[in-house]
């Protein structure tokens, strides 16, 4: 009996061992589990914030290159402009230097370059908008001797002794086949540091040998970008403590440190003689976003084994005492309840960070839809510029000035109306109020059909045009509504695409309302409901953006007008656009509309 109660008790023995081994394998498993997914959530969410973040980044780097880019695009041609001047190439034959300088002083109010200097054979400055540069000597200097050794436009970028970079164009002037002198003109690019210092992050443009030329930080200009962001203020040694605390959860193994922080490195081309642009985001914010959701996430698992240690400890607390108990429980709750406590005020420091998150992120998609209308707007009138400039040249081989100059008037009424279109763009994205006057729409109707001029000849369409004899006035901005124009006459254009006799037809009727009605013989279009949204379009990628039809629409109805679409009866698609009249004496009757035909690249007469 005694053994039997021994072998029995010697069991129970055997099989408490056992659940207290299995019990603390489970807890062990338990707690490897909850190290494994903080790890794993830590690196996913790091790559998924960080991608995002860089995402953001490569957007700005292409907006501030594209500025950059304009901005030296915009002045290489003054250089080949000027050096044609007249007037100039007389005041340095003749040596009469007494207008050139007031000369110089209205080009630089129209172009908006940074100054104008104006050399004479020897190097001295004869004629300058900044009065402090005459009479000085450049005899050495790259844009100087460059300009007399080349026969095209010269760029140069030079350090200054007070700081910072000069960029110029230069080109020299002939009497005849003699040098007589040479125009420089300097770009301004320091107004993009200006401009990018309000900005959370480091950006610095490098020149094709890597040195720095354009930075937030002045100290880097001139350096090369590893000596640049290698100046870094020395730490103590509680920063340094800090910063290994901080760092426990290192965001990218390729991360570059920009004076002691963790920081994105972005690179984008400039497209202009090798230049590249970089910018340095910082980490700051990613690593807010991946703490706040393990500190969640680290609670609920500590939560957890609190609930695992609760039960396990549950036989014991059974047994004690009433009073044990009922303090137990009091223990229990008041735990509860300041884990609640954090984890509320963790949870609310969370969604600050997230609303802050949210903000940027409609900031950045405003700038790319700007950013996409812009481009859409612009890309006309560049096309066109191209055309005209390409024809200048081939008249210029042939020694035909005079009427290559009539091509850079072209060029430059497209520079006055790209410059019209951003000044309009600006306005639209701070929904401000429009200054409306009189416009004929016959004459917005011809500036549009001299623009796309160029490529309905390339494409050998044939345009008819009906028109009233008299004015049809509305009330609205020409640059506006010849927006619109250009953009129904190329969508009328591409819609013709693989058509064997593709034809427009342009109706300007006058009664009660303007109406222009825009006819093509394409394909029709098929969702008419989805025509006017953004980013909708049916042309093949790479053709447009389908903002066209939508700042169109906008338009017109902010004119107080409508654009309408529809299929024709006979084939292809029917565009119209209606605008109030701005007073009957200016309009003619619909029986006085006579069919004012004019033959553009194939025009057949309407009837």
């Amino acid at each position: 009996m005694v053994d039997e109660t021994f072998q029995t008790a010697k069991i129970t023995e055997n099989r408490e061992r056992a659940r207290a081994w299995r019990l603390r394998i489970s807890l062990v498993l338990l707690l490897v589990a909850c190290v494994a997914t903080v790890i794993f959530t830590h690196r996913f969410l790091t790559e998924r914030f960080t991608a995002a973040t860089a995402n953001r980044a490569q957007v700005r780097l292409a907006l501030y290159s594209g500025n950059v880019l304009s901005e030296l695009r915009r002045n290489a041609i003054v250089p080949q402009l000027l050096a044609r001047d007249p007037a100039l190439i007389t005041a340095l034959t003749s040596g009469d230097f007494s207008q050139s300088t007031q000369r110089l002083i209205s080009f630089v109010e129209e172009i908006g370059a940074a100054s104008l200097m104006l050399l004479n054979a020897e190097g001295r400055v004869v004629a300058a908008t900044d009065r402090n540069t005459l009479s000085s000597m450049f005899p050495s200097e790259p844009f100087f001797l460059d300009a007399l050794r080349a026969e095209t436009t010269v760029f140069s970028a030079m350090e200054r002794e007070a700081g910072g970079f000069r960029f110029t164009y230069s080109r020299r002037l002939e009497s005849g086949a003699d040098p007589v002198g040479v125009i420089v003109v300097e770009v301004d690019l320091a107004k993009f540091e200006r401009a990018w210092s309000g900005i959370s992050d480091a950006l610095l443009v490098l020149d094709s040998a890597g040195t720095v030329i354009l930075a937030t930080e002045p100290r880097w200009r001139g350096k090369l970008e590893a000596e640049a962001i290698a100046a870094a203020p020395p730490q103590t040694a509680i920063e340094r403590a800090i910063l290994a605390t901080t760092d426990w959860a290192a965001l990218d193994p390729d991360a570059v440190r920009l004076e002691g922080s963790p920081v994105l490195r972005m690179e984008s081309e400039v497209s202009f003689r090798g230049w590249r642009i970089v910018s340095f985001t910082p980490y700051a914010s990613v690593r807010e976003r991946v703490n706040g959701v393990l500190a969640l996430e680290i609670m609920f698992f500590a939560i957890l084994l609190a609930l695992v240690f609760y039960f396990l400890n549950r036989k014991t607390a059974v047994r004690m005492a009433l009073f044990q108990r009922e303090s137990a429980e009091l223990r229990v709750l008041n735990a509860r309840l300041q884990r609640e406590i954090a984890e509320r005020e963790r949870v609310q420091k969370t969604l600050a960070v997230a609303e802050q998150t949210l903000a940027q992120s409609s900031k950045l998609a405003a700038l790319g839809e700007m950013s996409a209308a812009v481009s859409h707007e612009l890309n006309q009138p560049l096309a066109a510029m191209k055309t005209y400039l390409a024809g200048a040249r081939l008249l210029i081989t042939r020694n035909r000035p005079d009427e290559a100059l009539s091509s850079f008037k072209r060029v430059d009424d497209l520079l006055d109306r790209m410059g019209a279109i951003t000044r309009q763009l600006k306005s639209y994205a701070r929904k401000g109020a429009d200054h409306l006057s009189p416009v004929d729409i016959r004459d917005a109707l011809a500036s549009a059909m001299s623009m796309m001029e160029p490529q309905l000849k390339q494409r050998q369409v044939d345009v008819a045009r009906v028109l009233p004899h008299k004015q049809v006035m509305v009330n609205g901005d020409r640059v506006r509504i010849e927006q619109v124009m250009v953009n129904l006459l190329r969508n009328a254009m591409d819609a013709t695409k693989g058509v064997c006799d593709p034809r427009i037809e342009v109706i300007l009727a006058a009664g009660e309302i303007a109406a222009l009605s825009v006819r093509d013989n394409g394909h029709g279009i098929e969702d008419l409901d989805a025509l006017f949204e953004p980013f909708y379009t049916t042309k093949q990628p790479g053709d447009g953006v389908g903002l066209g039809l939508a700042i169109s629409s906008g338009i017109v109805n902010d004119l107080g007008g409508r654009l309408t679409a529809r299929n024709s009866e006979h084939g292809g698609a029917v565009f119209e656009m209606r605008l109030p009249i701005l007073g009957s004496d200016d309009v003619s009757d619909g029986d006085e509309t006579v069919a004012k035909s004019e033959r553009g690249p194939n025009i057949d007469a309407a009837e």
